[in-house]
Order: structure tokens, then C-alpha cells, then sequence
């Protein structure tokens, strides 16, 4: 097993540390590796599922490295398929520390519309009318109108809210999933730090708060259709994977072809820049799941690809792509990509 560990190292280029009989986990958790002993009754230990292990641990060093020397303070959760499918923990960098979310926990909005669509409570072609009193700036379109009473569909509402992150979007869903109800079924669905803030007297809601685990599990619930139906969980990830949405973080320097098998939802104010997301294999199965989140980044002032946090972002999605897709090849890592 030893041999077959240094053989796939030297293929993949992986650097770190294997001590005598054991390897050592992400986090520092030590993998113990025996061979069949004789002796009856004797326990048994399973083999390690070595690409996997390569794999997290590639993933890890890539977190570390491109992260290290960036302004701010990083808390994050990336889990990484095995040769099972199932997601096993790469990173855990104070993964359970409240983070103010942002527009991140329009993923939570968004499940529970679809929680309530499910019900049959919804609809996703209810219309509901835009008028300008409920017009919020900021990220979105709908205020770039100018002149409104729109009669827009749930389904219109989702859509602008998740791919160009829309602030009024959220404020029209308030008005079928009110901030209690989103935290009701947060909570009935295990959620115990994810909350939005409800305005009192009122069906709308501030953003509230997540942590970089409970959102990596919301986003293995959409890709395992455990939180809402396969149908529901299907229209909520082609959005996100959709290539004219957010490019400037994990998406940036890779093909259109490649954006679409990654399902993205990014946070960003003031001194945070936030994404979390799916990496899909080819066969449409999750094969990483994170959820990057900071705060204290700098340069408050600039949302776009060249603040530091977000270009850090940028290069661990393309490390972290070429990993899942099998073309990592040993590049050193740590620096980040020269931008003409």
C-alpha cells in the first residue's frame, strides 16, 4: 500500500508528509495503514482510498498556500468526493465560526421557496408586481429600470436573485417565504447557526448569518435533492451554473464549457468577499463542495476580480478544477496568476 501511496505521489506531485507506517490527514489526523496481521481475532484496518487521499490533500495544500499572505481572515469547508461519492472533509479552516453572510444566504431564500413550492404552497409562475417601494440597490438589475410595475413570476424572481444575485429579488420572495418562515425551516432541517433576520412588523428580512459547514451542507443537500425535491434542487443548481452569472472569483480563468459544471453563489460588502459552490464531475455528480468565506480582506471599495481576496479565489478554483477533472500535474502553487 506504501508503494502504491509513493506511486501515485510521484504521479500527482503531491508534497506532503507520509511518517513511517501512517499518513497524515488534512487537519492532522493521522490515517493509520497496516498490513493483515496473523494473528487470530486480530483487528483489520481498510485501505485508504488513495485517490482521494491525494486528492484532499492536494486540495488542502492548494487552500493553504493561495490564502497564506491575503488580507483578511479566512474561515472556510471544502469536501471532496470519494471513489464512493460520498463527501469526505478536505479543509476545515474554523469552519464553524457565524460569518455575516451576505448574499450567500440567498441560497437559504432560495430553498425555502423551493421547500414551499414542494408543498404545493408556491408556484414558480405566481406573479407578484414590482412597484417602486420595493426597489433596493445595490447588486442586481431590477433598479436599473428606472420605471416599473412589472408582473413578475416566482420563477423570474429566483432566477435574477441566484444569477446576478438581485437585492429586490429578495425583498419580492419575502413576500411568498417571510423571514420567519425561512427560519423555521432552516431549523426543521438541522440548520442551527444559519438564520436570516426578520424586520419586525414586517414579512421582509436582513441576510443574517451562516458558518462555511451549514453551507457546504446546504449545498451537498441540493446536490444529493436531500433538502428538496430532485426537480426543485435541479432548477435552483442550473442557475448557479449558468455561465452568465458570477465570473470573477472560483469561475474566472476557466472555459465556458468548464463554468457550467461549476454551480457558484459569491457574498460580498464592505470588507468581505464570500463564494461557495459545487464542482460537478462529467456524469453531473458533486465532486468538491466550498464554501470560502472572509472577512477583513481589504480594498472595501473594490468588488471586482483584482481585489486580493477575490483573486485568490480565482486561482484555488483553478487549481481545485484541474484536481476534480484529473489534469493536475505538480504546478507549483501559492502564486498567484499574472493578469495582463
Amino acid at each position: 500500500m506504501l508503494k502504491e501511496l509513493f506511486v501515485y505521489r510521484a504521479k500527482l506531485g503531491l508534497t506532503s508528509l507520509v511518517m513511517g507506517m501512517a499518513v497524515l490527514m488534512p487537519g492532522g489526523a493521522v490515517l493509520a495503514e497496516t498490513t493483515p496481521s496473523p494473528t487470530p481475532g486480530a483487528a483489520q484496518f481498510a485501505a485508504p482510498d488513495i485517490p482521494w487521499l491525494i486528492a484532499s490533500q492536494q486540495v488542502a495544500a492548494i487552500y493553504h498556500a493561495d490564502t497564506a499572505g491575503v488580507p483578511g481572515n479566512w474561515h472556510s469547508y471544502v469536501t471532496v468526493a470519494d471513489s464512493t461519492g460520498a463527501l469526505k472533509p478536505a479543509v476545515d479552516d474554523q469552519a464553524d465560526t457565524p460569518m455575516w453572510a451576505y448574499s450567500v444566504n440567498k441560497l437559504a431564500v432560495a430553498m425555502t421557496v423551493m421547500d414551499k413550492v414542494d408543498k404545493g404552497e408556491v408556484k414558480l409562475d405566481q406573479k407578484l408586481t414590482l412597484t417602486p417601494d420595493i426597489i433596493a440597490s445595490g447588486s442586481g438589475i431590477y433598479f436599473l429600470q428606472t420605471v416599473y410595475g412589472d408582473n413578475l413570476t416566482v420563477a423570474n424572481l429566483m432566477t435574477a436573485m441566484l444569477l446576478v444575485s438581485d437585492n429586490t429579488a429578495v425583498r419580492m420572495l419575502s413576500q411568498v417565504a417571510s423571514g420567519t418562515e425561512i427560519n423555521q425551516t432552516l431549523a426543521a432541517k438541522g440548520f442551527t447557526a444559519t438564520h436570516v433576520d426578520p424586520v419586525a412588523g414586517s414579512s421582509r428580512f436582513f441576510l443574517g448569518q451562516t458558518t462555511p459547514r451549514e453551507m457546504n451542507t446546504l449545498l451537498a443537500g441540493l446536490a444529493n435533492h436531500s433538502l428538496v425535491s430532485e426537480k426543485s434542487s435541479t432548477f435552483v443548481l442550473n442557475i448557479m451554473r449558468w455561465v452568465n452569472g458570477y465570473n470573477d472569483g472560483v469561475r474566472r480563468n476557466m472555459s465556458s464549457t468548464e463554468r457550467a459544471q461549476v454551480a457558484t453563489k459569491y457574498g460580498a460588502f464592505e470588507d468581505s468577499r464570500h463564494e461557495v459552490g459545487i464542482m460537478f464531475d462529467a456524469a453531473g455528480k458533486p465532486a468538491l463542495i466550498y464554501a470560502f468565506m472572509n472577512d477583513g480582506v481589504g480594498d472595501i471599495d473594490n468588488y471586482g476580480s483584482t481585489n486580493p481576496a477575490v483573486e485568490a479565489e480565482d486561482v484555488m478554483g483553478r487549481q481545485m478544477f484541474d484536481i476534480m477533472d484529473g489534469k493536475w500535474g505538480g504546478r507549483p502553487l501559492g502564486s498567484l496568476v499574472p493578469r495582463s
